[in-house]
C-alpha cells in the first residue's frame, strides 16, 4: 500500500511542477523566427521578428494542431487579409493601418464543392 501511495505522490508532484515548453529561436538572414509551444508539446504560433517587432506571416494552432489563425505583420502593425477558423466558419479579415477595414464570414455550407 506505501508503495502505491509514494508512486501516486511522485506523479502527481511530476505534474504540478511540470514546466511550460520554452519557445524555440532561429536566426533566418536579418529575421528571427519563434515557435511558440502548448504544453502538451504542440505548436502554439510560429512567425517572425525584425528589430523588436512582430514582423511577416505568423500562423496559430491549437492545442490538436489545427490552424486556428494565420496573418501578415508588417513591421508590427497587421496588414492584409488575416483568417481565423473555427469548426464552422472562416472568418476572414482585411486589415489597413492596422485597424479591421472588411470583415467576411465563410460557413461550410457555403463552400462549393469541387468536384
Amino acid at each position: 500500500m506505501k508503495k502505491y501511495i509514494m508512486l501516486t505522490v511522485l506523479m502527481l508532484s511530476g505534474v504540478i511542477f511540470a514546466q511550460p515548453i520554452e519557445p524555440k529561436y532561429e536566426i533566418e538572414g536579418n529575421l528571427v523566427k519563434v515557435t511558440y509551444y502548448h504544453d502538451n508539446g504542440q505548436i502554439k504560433q510560429t512567425g517572425f521578428y525584425k528589430d523588436g517587432k512582430v514582423q511577416g506571416k505568423w500562423v496559430s494552432f491549437t492545442e490538436i494542431g489545427e490552424k486556428l489563425s494565420q496573418g501578415e505583420y508588417n513591421q508590427g502593425v497587421k496588414t492584409g487579409k488575416w483568417f481565423f477558423w473555427n469548426q464552422n466558419t472562416l472568418n476572414e479579415v482585411d486589415y489597413s493601418n492596422n485597424q479591421i477595414a472588411e470583415v467576411k464570414k465563410w460557413s461550410k455550407e457555403s463552400l462549393v464543392q469541387r468536384n
